[in-house]
């Protein structure tokens, strides 16, 4: 059944509660996921989590030379058909690697038997619960308990998203390109906070973290030509060095930060307060802008010349 944007964005509460998983698996010794733009993200943001296990996410047509037999191979495609992630499917199997793969359907769907098949109807973006679940329930923890409390606390934001259609507005209001700024363990959720930008809002977005962009973002903080043309977003709830990062790269460069603050205790609760609220933020911002979130009609162009 079809769902407009919005009910898709309402489905993220449900779906946090997703229970699938990757099954037994064998002993493996790294971890290699293969995955692009609103797939590839779910792998990304798992990557920071999980330190078990070395984990590489791919996001070309090549799969890295030491794949082999200890290898966890994942390949994450929410349409199963995308070129890249195929490919390096593929790939790792003649490679005997461990395949493990995540999607709702297409080719992808039809080369191992160990997947994990998502509901259809959403777009790859808006299916990022579904996409990451298997990853969380496998490696990180199966508790319904601790997923019944994130989406208690979804369930709120798919209610009352004031403050991100505040935030949306301050972006809005100066006509400006938004810049989000992350920290470990936070720092994919702040390029997901980019993307989404890119995609929902149909604007150019930029996303760095602390500390390393002490090394070299701030200075242009101080120097740039149209600094006032950003929107920089920063994620709030830092401790230690990193709040003092924080605090003292927007005094020193004179740079003023809009603060997100994370909800939630654990470090899950607020990834997934922070993704949502990006989701959310950017859908807004889209709609200030007269933007429809679902148009992906350059991408689809573009995918066209490439079977020509």
């Amino acid at each position: 059944m079809y769902m407009n944007f919005e009910d898709q964005l309402k489905d993220f509460s449900s779906q946090v509660l997703f229970n699938a998983n990757f099954g037994k698996l064998s002993p493996f010794k790294n971890i290699i996921i293969s995955g692009m733009g609103g797939s590839g993200i779910a792998g990304s943001i798992f990557s920071e989590l999980y330190d078990k296990a070395p984990v590489q996410v791919v996001s070309d047509y090549e799969l890295p030379a030491y794949a082999d037999r200890d290898t966890l191979f994942v390949g994450i495609s929410y349409s199963g058909n995308t070129e890249e992630t195929v490919s390096v499917t593929r790939e790792a199997m003649k490679r005997k690697c461990q395949i493990r793969l995540v999607t709702s359907g297409g080719e992808l769907s039809e080369l191992g038997p160990e997947t994990v098949l998502v509901p259809k109807g959403f777009q790859p973006r808006a299916a990022l619960g579904y996409l990451i679940k298997p990853f969380l329930n496998s490696f990180i923890t199966s508790d319904p308990k601790v997923y019944e409390r994130i989406s208690s606390m979804m369930s709120e934001m798919e209610t009352d998203n004031s403050m991100e259609k505040a935030t949306a507005d301050k972006i809005y209001g100066k006509n400006s390109i938004p810049y989000v700024l992350g920290y470990p363990p936070f720092r994919w959720v702040a390029y997901r906070w980019k993307t989404q930008f890119n995609e929902n809002s149909k604007l150019l977005a930029f996303s760095s973290y602390f500390p390393e962009l002490d090394h070299n973002d701030a200075i242009p903080f101080k120097h740039t030509y149209g600094k006032d043309k950003f929107s920089f977003i920063v994620f709030g709830g830092s401790t230690g060095q990193i709040e003092k990062r924080v605090r003292f790269t927007s005094e020193i460069t004179s740079t003023e930060f809009i603060t997100v603050e994370p909800k939630g205790e654990t470090i899950l609760e607020k990834m997934f307060y922070l993704i949502h609220a990006g989701d959310y933020t950017s859908y807004h911002l889209g709609k200030l802008r007269k933007i429809d979130p679902e148009d992906v009609s350059v991408i689809t162009e573009l995918k066209e010349k490439l079977k020509s």
